[in-house]
């Protein structure tokens, strides 16, 4: 193992939440009177903070999203959630691997804290993660592309930059990993290799990850 600390993303990483929360967001933006399809909320607002999709909609439209959309938002998405998520197939396998080799982890994401631990419950992936292996864009308060959750993930889990890891399936999470002076591994089963290319290895089967952290 090259790396001291690997650091994974969550949504589409760990748990295949993307198609579930993009199928949603662009179902309520649309509902909004914002026009989104399922394509565009991907290109636009996957791996991002949700004040990233605030953001957006104030610049493109002049208007303000209602000041319960998260709300209205994740109460929709937790109870798909709780309907048809599942772990991405093999990231079981290779959290197995990494804990038995005593390899450290953590999982840094856009996410909040609630939908975080709302979706390793859901899968059982909470018996990988306790409170100290994971960070939110909410404990730095901004989210990638910015380097700053992977900084603070890797400062409380004691590891410099240059000897972490990141696994990501976004362009955003990729930029963020890269500013950080990270490695950077991007997951292509979602995402085009040709939009990850800030990554140093590209994989589309999160059961080769295993082998590819021990070359």
């Amino acid at each position: 193992m090259r790396y001291d600390l690997v650091i994974f993303d969550n949504d589409g990483v760990l748990v295949d939440s993307e198609p579930i929360s993009n199928r949603l967001l662009a179902g309520y933006l649309t509902e909004l009177g914002h026009p989104t399809s399922y394509e565009e909320s991907l290109r636009d607002y996957m791996g991002s903070a949700m004040h990233r999709v605030h953001d957006i909609v104030l610049e493109r439209t002049g208007r303000r999203l209602p000041e319960d959309f998260d709300d209205v938002f994740h109460g929709r998405v937790f109870a798909a959630f709780e309907r048809e998520l599942e772990p991405v197939p093999g990231a079981v396998g290779v959290l197995e691997k990494l804990a038995a080799d005593g390899v450290a982890y953590c999982v840094a994401s856009s996410g909040s804290h609630e939908r975080i631990r709302v979706g390793h419950r859901k899968t059982g992936l909470d018996r990988f993660f306790d409170d100290g292996r994971i960070f939110s864009s909410q404990d730095v308060g901004k989210g990638k592309p910015a380097p700053d959750l992977f900084l603070y993930a890797a400062e409380r889990m004691g590891v410099a930059p240059g000897r972490c890891v990141v696994v990501e399936d976004s362009p955003l999470g990729v930029e963020a990993a890269v500013a950080a002076g990270m490695d950077v591994y991007g997951f292509t089963a979602m995402t085009p290799a040709s939009r990850l290319a800030g990554a140093g290895r590209l994989f589309g089967d999160m059961a080769e990850l295993a082998d590819l952290l021990a070359d």
